[in-house]
């Protein structure tokens, strides 16, 4: 048991080192995202779902791609179900602890259903939801994950976004912490900087002193 808890760490220390290289707004793991690739991969009548697995050099190893009429299920506030056995967990982020309540947007109850709702929304009114991950991640049943998804609606908007940005923007998700204090994704601290400001659980001054 130790032994995996050791191989568990490493990997995910791995993914920590490099994680801000794979979510900065301009550089990849595999190169600059392509929007026009991403907004290709959409399906008349269908939610697309695409994962790609890289070395740690940015190199795509592996692909897998899933197509769904009825869109994907949010099994917590940070994972996305991709089948029965498998789901893919937005890296680095957590709920607020305890309840809470944004009078602005008619929301009381816990953390943890606040961020669901919020990311049941995404992931629903996604046309494509295109995530990258490490190889080690493959044939694990919870997948340490980036996501982006791809929004469209005639007329008004076209556009592919990360969903962890925006989930930590919205003030849905906050981020979650090393041992020594430091956030998981340092990448993320100015969409949570923005955040608290008063938007979703920061509106909360409990949430605000935790």
């Amino acid at each position: 048991m130790l032994r995996t808890r050791n191989v568990r760490s490493r990997r995910r220390a791995l993914l920590v080192g490099v994680c801000v290289f794979l979510v900065a707004p301009s550089s990849w793991a595999g190169g600059t995202i392509d929007p026009t690739y991403v907004k290709s991969l959409a399906a008349p009548g269908k939610t697309v779902l695409v994962v790609e697995y890289y070395d740690p050099a940015g190199k795509v190893l592996d692909r897998k791609g899933f197509a769904s009429a009825n869109g994907f299920a949010v099994d917590t506030p940070v994972d996305i179900a991709i089948d029965a056995k498998t789901r893919l967990h937005l890296y680095g982020l957590e709920p607020c602890a305890g309840d809470m309540v944004n009078q602005k947007e008619g929301f009381a109850g816990t953390c943890a259903a606040y961020a669901q709702q919020q990311l049941a929304i995404l992931v629903k009114t996604a046309k494509v939801i295109f995530c990258r991950a490490f190889l080690t991640e493959r044939d694990a049943s919870l997948q340490d994950v980036t996501c982006f998804g791809y929004y469209h609606y005639p007329g008004s908007l076209d556009s592919v976004d990360n969903l962890e940005e925006q989930l930590v923007s919205l003030g849905a998700l906050r981020l979650s912490k090393k041992p020594d204090g430091t956030p998981m994704r340092p990448d993320l601290l100015a969409a949570e900087e923005t955040s608290r400001g008063g938007f979703g659980m920061w509106a909360d001054p409990r949430v605000q002193k935790q």
